[in-house]
């Protein structure tokens, strides 16, 4: 947290590493940025101010499914390519170890999201349908994703956390009432969605294994 006394600021992340049900966004966050949406807005002819899936979700059958098709099959090309970011694996590891459910929620098909959590040899943390594409539920900034998987996981708001590098992200876990995570890589700060911020998934990983470490112990 950047905010705060130092020991409001323990408190804070303390009950953070005590959550139970922990859900994350891809591309920005879990991996190393590769989508520049700029490329996939010219080549489809979509504003600058538009979002992407709501733009084409906006026309008619025919042009929509065309540019579905596009948009997929640059999508499928990235997630081939697909670098974990530095921290992932640990936070993953580390949640894991402690017998935390954990989710994706992406704006990407689910196969592309599986490719990517396979390259990053991370697949076999996640249970499979605890993986949501944008055909799994509405796409961020709705909270769909994040109800649905806490129904799944019969989790209470208060137990759960949403993790993103994007407002869409924080937007959503604000609507869910769930703790929101900001990995801030750079595109913006959100003060009003977000309830802690870290630079990296390895701060939130540095984060986490402090608040585990039993005081006293080196």
């Amino acid at each position: 947290s950047r905010s705060g006394s130092p020991m409001r600021g323990v408190a804070k992340m303390a009950a953070l590493a005590r959550k139970r049900f922990w859900v994350f966004d891809l591309d920005g966050t879990l991996t190393v940025p590769m989508h520049d949406f700029s490329v996939i807005r010219t080549r489809l002819g979509i504003p600058a101010s538009s979002d992407i899936l709501g733009f084409i979700a906006s026309q008619p059958t025919q042009v929509a499914s065309r540019m579905n098709a596009e948009l997929s099959a640059w999508e499928e090309e990235i997630a081939h390519q697909t670098l974990a970011a530095e921290g992932t694996l640990p936070v993953l590891q580390h949640l894991h170890g402690r017998a935390v459910r954990m989710g994706v929620l992406t704006r990407n098909l689910k196969a592309h999201a599986r490719v990517a959590l396979a390259k990053m040899d991370a697949a076999h943390l996640f249970e499979e349908e605890s993986v949501l594409g944008r055909h799994e539920a509405a796409p961020k900034p709705d909270p769909d994703g994040i109800l649905t998987l806490m129904r799944r996981w019969n989790a209470s708001p208060e137990e759960t956390v949403m993790v993103g590098d994007y407002k869409y992200d924080l937007a959503a876990g604000r609507a869910a009432g769930v703790t929101t995570v900001h990995v801030d890589i750079g595109h913006g700060v959100w003060p009003e969605l977000t309830d802690h911020r870290v630079a990296s998934m390895h701060e939130l990983f540095e984060t986490l294994r402090l608040a585990d470490t039993p005081s006293g112990a080196q």
